[in-house]
């Protein structure tokens, strides 16, 4: 699986970085973790606020922070 973590380096930003990188640690799961902080990169997948979570392709969120265990149980 590959989850992408967009957003411009902001606070929470790294912060959901972290929980993704926890949330795929507890989980088990093998995952390629991506930072993506390339605007345009990000509006390809119409996201409008950051933080936001890719899964495959599919954005599972946009603008808010979600915890280590709210990442686990979307994976």
């Amino acid at each position: 699986m590959k989850l992408e973590v967009l957003g411009t380096g902001c606070a929470k930003c790294k912060t959901l970085l972290e929980n993704v990188k926890k949330a795929v640690e507890t989980s088990g799961k093998e995952a390629e973790i991506v930072k993506v902080e390339d605007i345009p990169s990000i509006m390809k997948y119409g996201v409008m606020s950051t933080p936001a979570l890719v899964k495959d392709g599919k954005v599972l969120f946009s603008g808010k922070l979600a915890t280590a265990d709210e990442i686990a149980g979307m994976l």
